[in-house]
């Protein structure tokens, strides 16, 4: 298993550099409320040269899939080859909300939309007749086709989602799943709807997004996070809610009930105290450099592939201070497993 890490866009090129020198797999720019993904992408592909790039992940309801699979052809060719498209539905409310995108059948919309990004980056005329997508439209002769050819059109693609459906399209049309809210039981039991379909995790990639604070403290550490929570559990309404159904799914429906009322209520930081600890840290990695690191041990166990750092220090410091510390968690477990192994193997 190798570390990722998703970037802030304000400390992202800074970020991505020491993660690269320490030897992490991947860099991952989310979008959404703060930034979009592939403006970061580009600047952080300037700056770097060995570390795989990742949208973690751009927002399907915001962008045509044309558009979609060009700006992947792009960040591919600016990265020298290292970039990996993350797609994700996003919520009913932020994609009525805003992108005035309709909601209505997201897997079968998706299917769709990975099957046109693909068809672009393969060079070939964009041509799809489908249920959500007619491209070219009836009486226009004028079809998708990239002019510049892409650096690959295997291009790998990974898709985000929690539910099963989801797991099992991921499964079927695409190279790899973004989790997120990720313990690593949740995991395992994720990962039994992707083996129903390929029957094996060879060659998918699997990157749950883990927020992670590092502290002696643990109380401290966790303080650093609860906004995090409150703001997804408190998103959209709660009976459309992605986060709010899974944090109930995991035990915490009265907590989520009291958080996400707290959030409409314009009591942000009601919302924010209400989050508890223990759902936390299920779902993340919380304390010292000796309680993470066999928290990371169990994410490998699992099946993750690339283990994605959601790091939400507010300074440039304090996020290179994490990212130098999972490392290290990371380093002592593997050295510790070799020295099992070891002992193992002289009995």
């Amino acid at each position: 298993m190798k570390l990722g890490v998703f970037l802030s866009h304000e400390t992202a090129c800074d970020v991505a550099q020491e993660a690269e020198r320490l030897g992490y797999g991947m860099a991952l720019v989310p979008e959404g409320f703060r930034s979009d993904a592939p403006t970061v992408l580009g600047a952080v592909a300037a700056h770097t040269r060995r570390i795989a790039l990742a949208s973690g992940v751009m927002q399907v309801p915001a962008r045509t899939p044309v558009m979609t699979a060009l700006t992947a052809a792009t960040l591919d060719g600016l990265s020298g080859g290292r970039f990996r498209l993350g797609l994700g539905v996003s919520n009913p409310d932020v994609s009525l909300g805003w992108y005035g995108a309709p909601f209505n059948e997201p897997l079968s919309r998706l299917r769709e939309y990975v099957a046109v990004v693909r068809t672009a980056l393969q060079g070939e005329p964009v041509r799809h007749s489908g249920r959500h997508y007619r491209l070219p439209p009836e009486g226009t002769e004028e079809a998708a086709h990239l002019a510049a050819a892409p650096v690959r059109a295997d291009l790998p693609i990974y898709l985000a989602g929690v539910r099963p459906g989801s797991l099992r399209l991921a499964a079927e049309i695409a190279d790899g799943w973004v989790g997120v809210f990720s313990s690593p039981e949740r995991i395992a039991r994720s990962l039994t709807h992707v083996r129903e379909v390929r029957g094996d995790l060879d060659g998918f990639e699997v990157v749950p997004s883990v927020p992670i604070a590092v502290a002696d403290d643990l109380e401290q550490a966790a303080d650093t996070l609860r906004g995090y929570y409150a703001k997804f559990i408190g998103l959209g309404a709660k009976e459309r809610g992605i986060y709010f159904a899974l944090a109930t799914d995991m035990g915490f429906g009265e907590d989520a009930e009291e958080i996400h009322a707290r959030y409409a209520a314009g009591d942000r930081m009601g919302a924010v105290r209400a989050v508890p600890f223990a759902f936390m840290d299920r779902t993340a990695l919380i304390g010292p450099v000796s309680r993470i690191a066999p928290r990371i041990a169990e994410y490998a166990a699992v099946g993750v592939t690339t283990l994605g750092l959601t790091v939400l220090s507010r300074t440039l410091e304090g996020q290179l201070a994490v990212v130098r510390a999972a490392a290290e968690a990371t380093a002592g477990m593997a050295a510790l497993a070799d020295q099992r192994a070891g002992r193992s193997g002289g009995e």
